[in-house]
């Protein structure tokens, strides 16, 4: 067959009176590695094509699109055609593109179209014209970053139905809308959109136009793309547009050398738990079942136990003229995350850069809580932490005072913004920090932030069953990991 070759010019060019200027930070660019590319490129199934259309939004040099069609080429797709449409907006890139395409003008039946553009405009124009033409597969690494909510990329994929708050999701949810039905997608991209509230209209997306086929951890959060910096969990999704969720495939490896790649299957229930109003999308590292999913007695949430949970109200920043380095006249304990360490809780801390204290007065009333028996987790923790979940419990007895006051890395279960009694405060600690509740929470959340809306959804036993929980700890305090297991497992 003839073949052709279509190096296409700029199909949009913004304007402006002074040069673009493009670097990785502004365009939130990290580069995929060949060894990353080809595993990718393997995800896809071997279907039978007369004409196969590849979309790659966000090209950068073209590894992605190069390895697919060089799998193409060795006949591991049975394709008689294919055609690729590859984007890009760096000109720095571009050129690499170009280059790398270039490499292939022998090749028959390939047609190939380089978009120098930003693929949101563009595809946002295509879809809303009624002029994109479907595609069978999509193979994707997405530039990461924010996108402002009054930004012109904000207000365009609203244009298409798509409500994104971060370009990842956004490139994802565009491309999963440009493929046919039955067409597949293959991306790279952060881990956080498998839990939290801002993720939510893209999951709901995500598993509403598609169904998972593989899903692919990197254990190492910092090795995926170690030569750009890139310290948070990143996985490769698969999915394929419409058709019927089976099992998902999941597998992992320490890095992209893949040398420790192992791989096993898991019902989709596993995955997105039936009846999951935020639809958190579960990542298990192995095939055991945690506790907690087969607990009947683990099925109340903070709110059926008449608990609430809530981020710390003091934001330092905003409230400098009130600090207190060390407690002075009229003042409540102010804490920190700092005075909270493996083993025990130390207030007031000296020679400490944080204050221990805030000024009471009528403009910081707001802020205050009465002494009470309180649960309190750090919203942050450093990804050498082997735990994300540490539950500490706050007793009136700490404080001579009658209020105290909570820094906003903190969360802090409450009753109406009122200590709880002690029994369920304890039993609540204790609960939090069985090891079961820490590998629960990681299976759907790869963030080293611990979210109050996590813990909202979180599943707990019922206040009797706390309450005895606490009851055993007063009489008789936990004090290593494998005591507070032995206890949690009695009421699961």
């Amino acid at each position: 067959m003839e073949h052709a070759f279509n190096l296409a010019l700029p199909v949009r060019m913004e304007r402006t009176s002074a040069p673009i200027v493009m670097n990785k930070e502004a365009l939130g660019q990290y580069m995929t590695s060949r060894r990353i590319a080809d595993f990718m490129s393997s995800l896809f199934t071997q279907k039978r094509l007369a004409v196969a259309s590849l979309l790659d939004a966000g090209a950068g040099s073209g590894t992605l699109s190069c390895s697919f069609i060089e799998r193409w080429i060795s006949g591991a797709f049975a394709f008689e055609r294919l055609n690729v449409d590859a984007y890009e907006i760096d000109p720095g890139m571009c050129a690499k593109l170009t280059q790398a395409v270039r490499s292939y003008s022998e090749v028959s039946c390939l047609s190939t179209n380089l978009v120098f553009s930003d693929f949101i405009e563009h595809a946002v124009d295509l879809m809303k014209s009624g002029a994109a033409e479907p595609f069978t597969h999509c193979i994707l690494n997405p530039p990461y970053k924010k996108i402002g909510s009054a930004s012109k990329h904000r207000q365009l994929l609203r244009q298409v139905g798509i409500e994104a708050v971060n370009l990842y999701s956004a490139f994802v949810a565009l491309c999963l809308l440009m493929l046919d039905s039955g067409g597949e997608l293959v991306a790279i991209i952060p881990r956080s959109f498998c839990n939290g509230l801002y993720y939510l209209p893209f999951r709901q997306l995500l598993l509403n136009q598609s169904v998972i086929r593989h899903i692919h951890l990197f254990s190492a959060r910092d090795k995926a793309f170690e030569s750009d910096g890139v310290l948070q969990e990143n996985v490769i999704i698969h999915l394929e547009r419409g058709g019927a969720q089976g099992d998902v495939t999941i597998s992992t490896s320490t890095d992209d050398q893949f040398y420790d790649y192992s791989e096993f299957e898991l019902p989709f229930k596993q995955i997105v738990k039936t009846g999951d109003s935020q639809v958190y999308i579960h990542i298990p590292t192995d095939t055991s079942v945690s506790p907690l999913s087969e607990s009947t007695e683990v099925r109340f949430k903070l709110s059926d136990l008449h608990l609430e949970v809530c981020t710390g109200s003091v934001v330092d920043f905003r409230a400098r003229e009130f600090l207190l380095s060390q407690p002075g006249e009229e003042y409540a304990p102010l804490l920190y995350p700092f005075h909270f360490t493996k083993t025990a809780f130390l207030w007031p801390r000296t020679h400490a850069r944080k204050p221990n204290a805030l000024r009471i007065t009528p403009e910081t009333n707001k802020f205050l809580m009465p002494i009470g028996y309180y649960v309190v987790l750090k919203r942050f923790t450093s990804k050498e932490e082997k735990r994300r979940i540490v539950a500490h419990l706050i007793r009136p007895d700490y404080f001579q005072t009658n209020y105290v006051a909570f820094e906003n890395h903190l969360n802090v279960i409450h009753s109406n913004r009122r200590g709880i009694d002690e029994e369920l405060a304890r039993g609540l600690t204790v609960f939090l920090n069985s090891s079961f509740i820490d590998d629960y929470f990681r299976r759907f959340s790869g963030h080293t932030q611990v979210n109050a809306t996590d813990l909202r959804l979180l599943n707990f036993p019922s206040q009797d069953s706390l309450r005895a929980l606490g009851q055993i700890d007063m009489e008789a305090p936990f004090t290593t990991p494998s005591q507070i297991d032995m206890q949690v497992l009695r009421i699961l």
